[in-house]
């Protein structure tokens, strides 16, 4: 019941928790597939601006070769044949000084007519065929083209950091026409390859750090996360059980104050009576000769009705419970005055108490005549859990806030199974009780303020008491 009452008022909370939790996935999730995006963005903005890169220095390179090679090797030599050597050096060095200090690994230049490598970076591609393929025949019809070569096992290209990446452009190489807007006729074809790893490279290390970082923070967000609805769960549980056990007092209190005016009315009609069967038991002993055998009986009479009266005592005492009139009262001098009432039975019966006061007890405000009943009724408990006689032991000591008393017996101790339901009501498990001696008890204590606890121990009972110095108004 009670485990149910806890997850019914949990279910709300529990509800938020699941959509936060459900929230920050997404959100983790989300920002991960935006980085991978971003990236991805980041690398096609990269292939353009390489392509634009490579165009920009093929266009200078255009004008640089047939301003001076072209041109003057055309006036000079009456054609071009770069099987030359002068024409080749000539050419290489026009190529070279040109892209000079710029980012190009290769620089091929094919024959307008056919597909064979004219000039190279490489001389081992020199006079090479067929090499271009369709890139190469898209630039003589005047279409600039670029493609990416990924180089590097099938993990590597999966994941996106091959070992290395070329981008290789292909551009027509034009005759130009000064003081004309219209283009020249295509001479030629230009390759240019530029490495991008290392720009490939920086990119996916900037996403490794993203997503680590993005990692790192979710993770952090997470353990805030786990521990407010650790807190929050603990709290929302403190709260159920707290509810519960008010619900249960308030219902108890219901119960006991319905039980204590039947109680209260039964026991006026009962105490009237009771009286009147006394005091005529006692008048009618008085008038029979001693010697009468009859006697015993008004004695059983008289005996009767005197214990039926103490348990009408306890059903009022407990069921209308008198309240406290406070005054200076000194604990040890409570105890001694149970002690010394008690006297006559422990010799008698072979009891011995001892107290042990640990430091000075400060006077506390409290009802002494109540203090005395609580305290008589434990002791008397104690007695009765050793019916062969034994060692009571009553040890106080205190602190700037609390008194605490505790008894100390050797007796039988109390059994498990009903250890928790001693403060229930007419639950007893003596021949002879009522059930009300503990819960008068309790109601003694808890209206100074204090509490009581009772546990067993390996040989005996120990009843713990602890009330305040300073009585709150």
């Amino acid at each position: 019941m009670e485990t149910r009452l806890i997850s019914e008022k949990s279910k709300p909370f529990r509800l938020v928790k699941y959509f936060t939790f459900t929230s920050l996935m997404v959100i983790f999730i989300g920002t991960i597939i935006l980085s991978v995006l971003n990236t991805l963005w980041a690398r096609e903005m990269q292939y353009k601006k390489s392509e634009e890169y490579a165009l920009l220095l093929i266009e200078n390179l255009n004008h640089q070769v047939f301003m001076q090679f072209l041109l003057p090797v055309g006036i000079k030599y009456g054609k071009i044949e770069l099987s030359n050597t002068s024409q080749f050096e000539r050419m290489d060095n026009v190529v070279r000084s040109t892209l000079h200090s710029f980012k190009v690994e290769m620089v091929n230049i094919y024959d307008g007519g056919e597909d064979i490598i004219a000039y190279s970076f490489s001389k081992e591609k020199i006079g090479k065929k067929n090499l271009g393929g369709t890139s190469y025949m898209q630039a003589l019809q005047g279409v600039n083209s670029s493609k990416l070569i990924r180089k590097g096992n099938f993990w590597e290209i999966l994941f996106g950091f091959p070992k290395e990446i070329h981008i290789i452009t292909f551009a027509p190489l034009r005759a130009e026409q000064p003081l004309s807007i219209s283009l020249g006729r295509v001479l030629g074809v230009v390759e240019i390859v530029q490495d991008l790893s290392d720009d490939y490279k920086a990119i996916f290390e900037f996403q490794i750090l993203v997503i680590i970082t993005i990692t790192i923070v979710m993770a952090i967000l997470l353990l805030i996360l786990i521990f407010v609805v650790k807190r929050g769960e603990g709290i929302i549980e403190k709260r159920a059980l707290e509810r519960l056990r008010l619900k249960e007092e308030l219902s108890q209190a219901k119960h006991l104050s319905t039980l204590g005016e039947m109680v209260a009315g039964i026991s006026h009609e009962i105490r009237n009576p009771l009286g009147i069967i006394s005091s005529s038991a006692e008048l009618l002993k008085k008038k029979m000769d001693q010697s009468d055998s009859l006697t015993a009986i008004s004695d059983i009479i008289v005996e009767e009705a005197s214990r039926l009266n103490h348990i009408i005592t306890d059903f009022l005492n407990f069921a209308r419970p008198r309240k406290p009139v406070f005054a200076l009262c000194k604990i040890e001098e409570v105890i001694e005055k149970n002690i010394s009432f008690l006297e006559p039975q422990l010799v008698e019966d072979g009891y011995t108490i001892k107290t042990v006061i640990k430091n000075h007890l400060p006077s506390i405000m409290a009802d002494v005549d109540m203090l005395y009943q609580a305290f008589l009724n434990i002791l008397i408990n104690a007695m009765q859990s050793m019916p062969d006689g034994g060692l009571v032991i009553i040890s106080a000591e205190s602190d700037d806030q609390f008194i605490r008393v505790t008894f100390r017996d050797h007796g039988k101790g109390i059994l498990d199974e009903v250890l928790d339901k001693i403060w229930d009501p007419f639950f007893t498990t003596k021949e002879k009780g009522t059930g009300l001696g503990l819960g008068i008890v309790r109601n003694i204590i808890e209206s100074h303020g204090g509490k009581i606890r009772i546990a067993n121990l390996s040989d005996g009972t120990r009843v713990s008491i602890k009330l305040p110095v300073s009585r709150k108004e």
